[in-house]
């Protein structure tokens, strides 16, 4: 609940106004109740009592001096007009307090839909930043579909729960409290009586929900577990047609989607209950008090002995305002329920947003603009969690407008030994330094903005081919897309499209070929213009025609650049200024494509399973 009270805080206006809103509403509601009373002593006789006025500053009780006069008022009207038009007075200001209440009651129901929609979005933005800022790491150990399941069913959860449960926990408290200060005021003895059943009450109802928070919890679970389902099948879905696997994956998907339903139908049945089981004790209540009321007002004495008690028209009126109590109870106790709900769903959404970030800016970031000298790696050393030495105390320099080569087996520390220049990862030991500085003491927007990627899977966006191109630089022209685009080798297929850089690629770009998406994102870090450039095994998985089309486009980006490339296949960095191989994460060998080859080790051995 500190985290909905968050969200709340900037709307303390509109809550404060649905407060106000809300007291009008129950002290109209209380007016027009009021109403009967009169119609039932002076229309209908039920009280034959003759009402004098009372001097407003006399030293009678302002209670009693209010009722009687407010008696003797109606009372003198109809003397004076008759009871036919004093019935429609007062038919009339029933109907006036009618819309005063049922306006004042919508006016607080307006003023929290500002309040309602705005968290949603709030939760939802602060989700998705908070996802865009997580390093890498976080998310090999997160599944995607988990992920989407709490931004999208998580976040619904919460709307349709806690938010929308707001209204009532402002409004109903609000009218409970009028309702029984207004009731003690007409009858205390009636009223703490009444309220001995309380404690039943708010125990039963709290048997219900007792474990309404973990059974919810439980159920958004299975529910991750059917989006990660979902996320994997279309995800794979070729090699599930491949292998015929249709069965094993619906399977799979019943499986999970049952012990959904199963769990749902629990939290439902239970929330279910809460409505009949609240009604019932009501019922039980009001009738309880009824008899007991109805005996004292036949024998004519009160539960403490005294000859004065109500009258009967004031005893329906206690009557009329104790049953209108039920409801907002009622509402209350559903609200309550379903709060405990959400909460569930709250606290999956807040293990997103209290993730810690270990890949954080320094308080005093130093500043890097330019790259003029080199990187260095110095005796770095990386594990995941403290587990298994991916790279052991490496150290490497790379000079400016030179182009190094990282090549070895797989799992030999490659693709870690890039990530940690950019900071996708920070080292475990040694340092990684720009020009001298360490890339830890720089603000992460600063280093990255030195550095572009090109990867062996091309990560494109479900927009046009424009707007991929332009990706990350602000301000990007046609003419500049354009030009990056012929660099890249790619204007020519892209002209060849119907809407041309307009065309949509579809998710992923699977519209387009693996060269021709690969082509795209090398106009991408073509159009950035950065003085370091990382290629992660850029043509692996292409063909030999778009190999060659692709390597061209690499030669032509690679120009003045200081490029970083992990290679597959060795022929892309034979003419590299130094190849480093790795092996277990340490460097076994570097310098030139013929010196490597000369000293028969681990690269030789490496080219000559290819040539192969």
């Amino acid at each position: 609940m500190k985290m909905m009270r968050q969200y709340v805080a900037p709307y303390k206006g509109y809550l404060a106004g649905s407060v106000v809103l809300n007291i009008l509403s129950a002290v109209f509601n209380i007016f027009s109740f009021a109403i009967l009373v009169p119609l039932l002593n002076i229309l209908f006789k039920v009280n034959h009592t003759v009402y004098q006025f009372i001097p407003w500053d006399s030293n009678t009780g302002f209670k009693e001096k209010l009722i009687n006069n407010f008696y003797f008022y109606v009372s003198d009207f109809a003397a004076t007009y008759g009871a036919g038009k004093t019935l429609f007075m007062l038919a009339g200001a029933m109907i006036l307090f009618t819309v005063l209440k049922t306006s004042c009651y919508f006016g607080s129901n307006a003023v929290m839909i500002p309040i309602s929609t705005g968290i949603v979005k709030k939760i939802r933005c602060r989700i998705y930043n908070k996802v865009l800022s997580l390093p890498i790491g976080y998310f090999t150990e997160e599944r995607k579909g988990d992920i989407i399941a709490r931004i999208t069913g998580d976040v619904s959860e919460v709307e349709n729960s806690i938010i929308a449960s707001l209204s009532a926990l402002i409004k109903d408290p609000i009218l409970i409290v009028i309702y029984c200060s207004f009731l003690i005021w007409i009858s205390p003895e009636m009223m703490v009586f009444t309220l001995l059943f309380a404690p039943a009450f708010v125990w039963v109802m709290g048997l219900i929900g007792k474990q309404l928070k973990r059974s919810s919890l439980e159920a958004q679970a299975l529910w991750s577990d059917t989006m990660s389902q979902v996320d994997e099948t279309l995800g794979g879905l070729r090699v599930v047609k491949a292998f015929n696997a249709e069965k094993t994956m619906s399977e799979r998907f019943h499986a999970v989607t049952d012990r959904m339903r199963r769990k749902v139908a629990r939290v439902s049945m239970r929330q279910a209950s809460a409505h009949p089981v609240s009604e019932l004790l009501g019922t039980v209540m009001i009738m309880v008090v009824l008899c007991v009321g109805g005996v004292m007002i036949i024998s004519g004495k009160s539960l403490i002995g005294s000859n004065k008690f109500m009258d009967a028209s004031t005893f329906i009126y206690f009557m009329v305002l104790l049953y209108s109590i039920i409801e907002p109870i009622k509402e209350l106790s559903r609200a309550t329920y379903n709060v405990r709900k959400g909460l569930a769903s709250m606290e999956r959404i807040n293990k997103i947003l209290e993730a810690e970030n270990p890949i954080q800016d320094p308080s005093k970031p130093e500043k890097l603009d330019a790259f003029t000298d080199c990187i260095r790696l110095e005796d770095v050393s990386f594990s995941y969690d403290g587990g298994k030495q991916i790279l052991d105390h490496v150290n490497l320099e790379i000079p400016r407008g030179k182009m190094i080569a990282i090549v070895g087996e797989s799992g030999a520390g490659k693709s870690t030994l890039v990530d940690l220049i950019p900071r996708f990862w920070d080292v475990t030991g040694g340092r990684i330094t720009v020009d001298g500085t360490d890339v830890r003491d720089v603000a992460v927007k600063d280093l990255r903005a030195l550095m572009g990627n090109v990867n062996q899977e091309p990560i494109l966006f479900n927009d046009t081919i424009f707007n991929n191109i332009a990706f990350g630089v602000e301000g990007a022209t046609q003419e500049q897309v354009i030009a990056a685009a012929k660099v890249a080798n790619a204007h020519t297929f892209i002209m060849e499209k119907e809407e041309g850089y307009l065309t949509c690629i579809g998710e992923r770009g699977c519209k387009l070929s693996g060269g021709q998406r690969q082509r795209l994102s090398i106009a991408r870090a073509i159009l950035k213009n950065p003085p370091i450039l990382i290629l992660d095994e850029a043509t692996a998985s292409l063909d030999t025609e778009s190999e060659r089309l692709v390597q061209e486009a690499l030669e032509h980006l690679m120009t003045t650049r200081t490029t970083i490339a992990i290679a597959h296949r060795l022929s892309t960095i034979r003419h590299a200024d130094e190849i480093i191989v790795l092996h277990e994460g340490r460097i076994v060998e570097r310098g030139k494509h013929e010196e490597l080859l000369a000293l028969g080790g681990y690269y030789k051995k490496l080219h000559d399973m290819q040539a192969l």
